[in-house]
């Protein structure tokens, strides 16, 4: 079985969020740095669904993973 590997544009267009490169960046400018306490679904600047979402590919080991994670990786630099 292959998994889809997925960017942060495409996570990001997923998400109803300006996909592309320049709107990621901001994005995480905007958001960045999140706690360590805080758990990337948990962040208070997700919608209900985007949370829902974030949460299913990370708790599924969905095709989004790796890009949840990058995103979440990059939140916390």
């Amino acid at each position: 079985m292959d998994a889809a590997n997925h960017d942060l544009c495409e996570l990001f267009r997923q998400l109803g969020l300006p996909g592309t490169p320049e709107g990621v960046d901001a994005f995480i400018a905007q958001h960045r740095p999140l706690s360590a306490a805080t758990v990337l679904p948990d962040a208070g600047f997700w919608s209900a669904s985007q949370a829902a979402f974030l949460r299913e590919a990370l708790s599924a080991d969905a095709d989004w993973v790796v890009a949840v994670e990058h995103l979440d990786a990059r939140l916390r630099a």
